[in-house]
């Protein structure tokens, strides 16, 4: 693991550490290595249908495994639903998988914590940080009504319990003026360089609303050649895990 540390004018510090990640192919052996991706996709094993048709088409249930999955002691799975089409992104993205991995072997870290999950979309991580022990708030863009029904779902059907809000960022509400998280995620939310300013604002506000919190993100450089999709592999190169936190 390497670390970068900065000192702001402002007296603040910004810490970056990177760690290993290995491809679903399988080519560098690390800690960050999840079987299959992560991912089983299931078939008819019991899980709900879609509500139409076309909907069905596009939606797939996916288990991400973490630790002995078969020994609720040490280990758990979480079922994702997946909605295919391409304007949702409700889809599991590789960054999801690599921070729902880092929440795992960081449990401790996790367990007791107040959790915000930004853009959480199918909202992995901040799945897992609930059952690892976190107070846990979904939030993504409050205009897509679509999204913000999707993370109920997935609560309801993994039965696990957390609050969900509309949160968009650069949007100041009461809502967001009453968030103090220990610990905010966000996974490949640094994909649309437009939004940078907004995304910036909100998570300088709520670091600044609770001193002692750590903004933890998985960035993809999409300049890679090795360019990933829902299904595809990636390079090792195009990920860059890191812990960022003002202190």
């Amino acid at each position: 693991m390497s670390c970068i540390h900065l000192l702001l004018k402002s007296n603040k510090s910004i810490v970056f550490y990177f760690f290993p990640f290995t491809n679903q192919r399988g080519k560098k052996k690390s800690n960050w290595e999840v079987p299959n991706g992560g991912m089983e996709v299931n078939g008819d094993d019991g899980e709900p249908a879609a509500k139409s048709p076309a909907e069905e088409e596009m939606t797939t249930f996916s288990r991400h495994n973490f630790g002995n999955s078969g020994n609720t002691d040490d280990g758990f799975s979480v079922t994702i639903i997946e909605n295919m089409k391409e304007e949702y992104g409700l889809f599991v993205w590789p960054c999801s998988i690599v921070l729902a991995e880092y929440i795992w072997q960081q449990k401790s870290r996790f367990t007791g914590a107040t959790v915000v999950e930004l853009g959480a979309g199918t909202s992995l991580p901040g799945l897992v940080a609930a059952k690892v022990g976190a107070v846990v708030t979904l939030t993504d863009d409050s205009s897509r009504v679509e999204v913000v029904t999707h993370m109920r779902r997935q609560c309801d059907l993994n039965d696990i319990k957390c609050k969900i809000r509309g949160l968009t960022w650069g949007v100041w509400d009461a809502q967001t003026f009453s968030l103090c998280p220990n610990i905010i995620l966000g996974a490949d939310v640094l994909y649309d360089s437009c939004a940078f300013d907004d995304l910036f604002a909100t998570v300088t506000f709520l670091l600044q609303n609770c001193p002692s919190s750590v903004f933890i993100t998985t960035y993809h450089n999409r300049r890679c050649r090795d360019d990933p999709t829902p299904e595809g592999n990636v390079s090792s190169d195009c990920f860059k895990p890191c812990v960022v936190g003002i202190t």
